[in-house]
């Protein structure tokens, strides 16, 4: 039985548990409990084996409680990491007692065998989570004795029959000098040594010879390594503070940024603890709070993290997050999720730890000890300055703080400096500014000179986000546009949105601004042409920095944005027409994403409908402008050319048909113009009038308006002697839309859609467009638009690979729903998403269909599901629509029943959609089910 205060472990924990909350912290009564446990024992492997038998319960119940207490106070973390290090002390120092006063008993030591036991790294500094390494090393004053080699191997075995994850090296005090002087890592790691057992007087030497032969000779080094080090760790996780799957320990403004910040003082200043950094002159007592409060808070999530996990873990996932938000307190609150409440919290803490590196640095150069890179070209010293500002050792600083506090209008004219000059903010200004926000009060942000300026940062130097984004770390974006705060390091718990809200709207500001400059004209061509034209731009500029300030409340975003919108731009003194105009643009600022990605848009009805909506080609101008840059700034990779595509053509389209009327959206127009362009083609490629005649007369109507020439003539061509049992593709990539166009013509039967939509998913194909239609002559002629799952054109050297999954799909050799099942279990760090299904039944959206839409989670089998089921109720589907956005999908038919007429009835509809959400269902429970037996055997 081992020794206990049976009293201190059965009261329940108030607080974290602390160092005495168990008899294994008290060595004074512990270790003579142990030495009497091993008394009768006398084969080392026994004694090994029995001490760590008594170590590891004992180690179990104290870590029981450190853990029971940290989770009724799970952000108090400082309590506990250094917890976790006392009770790993503890351990340590009762196997070193087993190893020299049992195992290798030594009366009367040498010199060289004064063995002491450091504590390095991240275990030196006292913090540990639950899941931590133990970095440890073996001091001896000269080379390593045969004695103190045994007294490790010892210690080892138990260290890691125990589980614990060891890091240790055995060194002498010459050999530590020597390897640090050499690496970087090493160095650091010494640097926060700490004596755990063993021989203080060697653990002494070491300190001293490290501080005079390396560390005091060494300092303009150190410093420039880790900063390098830092700026590489960064570009590793993605060089971004609103990276939404953050790493909380090596990320940009994680626990590793404030180490460095330690470790580099400690290194200077010999400082043990950061408050000494407040007394140095590095930090302001409020500056030291926020370093305290992050560090906490950092620590907090980590530990929460390792404790979900059960093992190391720091990359804080999209389902890590979910959890940990829960096991910290948060609830969902105002319409939104308890989880993106906790990530606001954690962002805003990156961003402050991002303001205390730039004082640091600052304070570095003050003292000659660090000179940052010179960012601000060779000529900036010569520019000369507004009255009241002055170059401050390479950055722009006031010329005197309290004339420049005097006039609350100079903390805007310093931005407006900055960016007019190029030069970066002193950190004192930047102090000043963050520490008198309350100087923004109501009547600055009405003062037409302050609205002056700020307009004048957004429209006159040509880079506004470089401002805008400063603004918003200090504070000052949402003093002066009260309304901006909310959505300060929001989260977007989806996988579509690559950054917070404030960052999205700065990255589509700076988007707005590289299309103004000129530099995506090749890419966008459409908008550099608007931009360059007779645009408002006051008005472009503040609809795309205000067009997401709704988010995050219980309100449609765009309707909120709206209003808020109107009531800043009548602050701020705009022309009623112009606030008009902003508010329309921020309501409806989703609208032509919308229609060109959840709609056919070569059905007229769906033309003449937006553009009834927009109504000028003033509004439609604009419009295309913030709907390009809204996509462009949700992050890389959103933006391809099929969104181009289709956002130019209904841009085109709907300009047409507002210059000439809208009876120029004519359908019987559309169809003489298909069949006459596909004539000229066919006669071109030397068709016979015959064969062309026969052609331009086996399609229904419906075929001519909603494809291209190119695509009707690869049906012309595929059709030509087609036999009844012969199936013929085409596949082939369409540069343009970043896809690749797959057409099939083959005899017409019931679901062939359905089967086709299937084989495609059991190849790796996303289908994100489609069209299907039926020759007067029985044939099916369908077409896909198909990408891999990385968004790029699907390979046409996989064309044989498809074509035998076609026939064995149509030969019913092959199920679909079957052989999907395995792959359409969701990822993971998806599963914590919530996408509730909604399917919606439109008769008015266009002249001849009833158009589905479904919007689901998306899966690889999800549209087999949805078109199956459609078939199996006898609806024919003449085109589908598929926007994707991260994890969720909006599937878009197109559809007739039986007897070539809409939907009408409502209980019909009412029936089908109950259909649907059991196909989702089914398809959901099969793939929870199903093992992923079937991935790559095709």
């Amino acid at each position: 039985m081992i020794l206990n205060d049976a009293t201190a472990e059965k009261l329940p924990q108030s607080a974290p548990a602390l160092p005495g909350a168990h008899s294994l912290f008290s060595p004074e009564t512990f270790l003579p409990y142990l030495t009497s446990e091993l008394g009768q024992i006398s084969e080392p492997r026994a004694i090994r084996t029995r001490t760590v038998a008594i170590l590891s319960e004992a180690r179990t119940s104290a870590m029981a409680d450190i853990v029971a207490g940290f989770q009724s106070h799970p952000r108090a973390a400082r309590e506990t990491v250094r917890a976790i290090a006392s009770l790993t002390d503890a351990t340590v120092v009762a196997i070193h007692h087993v190893a020299t006063t049992i195992l290798h008993p030594q009366t009367n030591p040498t010199d060289a065998e004064r063995l002491a036991v450091l504590a390095i790294g991240g275990y030196g500094r006292a913090e540990m989570a639950p899941q931590s390494d133990v970095d440890l090393l073996f001091l001896t004053p000269w080379k390593v004795s045969g004695w103190a080699e045994s007294v490790v191997e010892s210690m080892l075995y138990m260290l890691w029959d125990l589980k614990l994850k060891i890091g240790q090296s055995t060194r002498s005090v010459d050999d530590c000098l020597r390897l640090g002087a050499g690496d970087i890592t090493i160095r650091t790691s010494l640097l926060e040594h700490r004596l755990v057992c063993g021989y203080a007087t060697t653990a002494e030497t070491l300190r001293e010879r490290l501080w005079t032969e390396l560390f005091d000779k060494s300092v303009p080094e150190f410093i420039e390594a880790k900063l390098a080090e830092r700026a590489e760790r960064h570009r590793r996780q993605g060089g971004q503070r609103y990276v939404l799957e953050p790493n909380v320990k090596e990320g940009k403004g994680g626990l590793r940024d404030l180490q460095t910040l330690y470790w580099i003082a400690k290194y200077i200043h010999r400082v043990d603890r950061a408050v000494e950094l407040v007394d140095l002159g590095f930090f302001t007592k409020e500056e030291h709070l926020t370093f305290w409060q992050a560090e906490d808070f950092l620590w907090a999530v980590r530990c929460n993290m390792h404790l979900i996990a059960g093992r190391p873990s720091d990359q804080l996932t999209f389902d890590m997050q979910v959890e940990v938000a829960k096991a910290m307190g948060y609830r969902d609150q105002g319409g939104r999720r308890a989880v993106e409440i906790f990530m606001q919290e954690y962002f805003t803490h990156a961003t402050r730890v991002g303001e205390l590196t730039r004082v640091f640095l600052v304070a570095l150069e003050a003292r000659h000890l660090y000179k940052a890179p010179l960012l601000n070209g060779i000529f900036s010293r010569r520019k000369r300055f507004k009255p009241g500002f002055k170059m401050d050792r390479g950055r722009l600083n006031y010329v005197d703080e309290k004339q420049f506090l005097s006039d609350p209008l100079n903390i805007l004219r310093l931005f407006e400096e900055a960016l007019r000059t190029s030069i970066l903010l002193h950190p004192d200004a930047m102090r000043a500014v963050a520490a008198n926000l309350n100087l923004i009060d109501d009547r600055v942000r009405q003062d037409p000179e302050a609205v002056r300026i700020f307009l004048d940062l957004l429209l006159k130097h040509g880079n506004p986000e470089r401002s805008l984004r400063r603004m918003n770390e200090l504070g000052v974006l949402a003093a002066f546009i009260p309304e901006f705060a909310p959505v300060v390091a929001m989260m977007q718990f989806n996988v579509y949105h690559h950054y917070t809200v404030d960052e999205h709207l700065i990255q589509c500001v700076a988007a707005l601004s590289a299309i103004e400059r000129g530099e995506e004209i090749d890419d966008l061509p459409t908008v550099s042409r608007i931009m360059k034209g007779k645009i408002n731009r006051r008005v472009i500029y503040l609809a795309v920095l205000l067009h997401d300030i709704g988010k995050g409340r219980t309100e449609d975003h765009s309707i909120l944005g709206a209003r808020l919108a109107r009531r800043i731009c009548t602050r701020f003194g705009l022309e009623a027409d112009e606030i008009e105009t902003i508010e329309w643009l921020i309501r409806n600022h989703l609208l032509m994403s919308d229609v060109a990605q959840k709609r056919d848009i070569s059905d007229p009805r769906t033309l003449r409908d937006f553009a009834k909506l927009v109504k000028t080609s003033r509004r439609l101008d604009l419009l295309t402008v913030l709907t390009v840059c809204d996509i462009r700034g949700v992050g890389p990779g959103t933006w391809n050319n099929w969104k181009a595509v289709l956002l130019r053509t209904l841009h085109g389209e709907t300009e047409r048909a507002l210059k000439n009327g809208l009876e120029d959206l004519n359908r019987d127009r559309r169809i003489g113009e298909a069949k006459r362009s596909l004539r000229h083609l066919l006669t071109a490629k030397g068709w016979e009038p015959k064969a062309i005649k026969g052609e331009l007369g086996r399609h229904y109507e419906n075929y001519w308006p909603s494809l291209s020439t190119g695509t009707q003539f690869i049906f012309a061509d595929l059709l030509r002697d087609l036999a009844d049992d012969e199936i013929r593709i085409d596949l082939h990539p369409d540069v343009d839309r970043d896809a690749t166009s797959a057409a099939f013509v083959l005899a017409d039967h019931p679901g062939i859609f359905s089967r086709l939509a299937g084989a495609l998913a059991l190849v790796g194909a996303n289908i994100v467009d489609a069209r299907t239609y039926t020759t007067k002559d029985g044939f099916a002629t369908a077409v896909f638009w198909l990408q891999d799952s990385d968004g790029h054109p699907y390979d046409a050297e996989r064309l044989p690979r498809l074509r035998k999954m076609i026939e064995r799909t149509l030969g019913g050799e092959v199920v679909p729903r079957e052989a999907l099942a395995g792959r359409d279990k969701p990822k993971k760090r998806d599963s914590a998403f919530r996408f509730p299904t909604h399917i919606t039944f439109d008769n008015e959206a266009s002249d001849v269909y009833t158009v589905i839409e479904v919007d689901t989670r998306d899966r690889p089998g999800l549209l087999y599901d949805l078109t199956r089921t459609l078939a199996d109720n006898h609806i024919q589907i003449a085109s589908a629509v598929i926007a994707t956005f991260g994890a969720q999908v909006v599937d878009t038919f197109y559809v007739k029943d039986m007897f070539g007429l809409k939907l009408h009835q409502p209980q019909k509809r009412e029936a089908l959609s109950k259909k649907l959400q059991q196909a989702i269902k089914d398809g959901t429970e099969r793939a929870e089910k199903a093992q992923r037996v079937l991935g790559g055997s095709f």
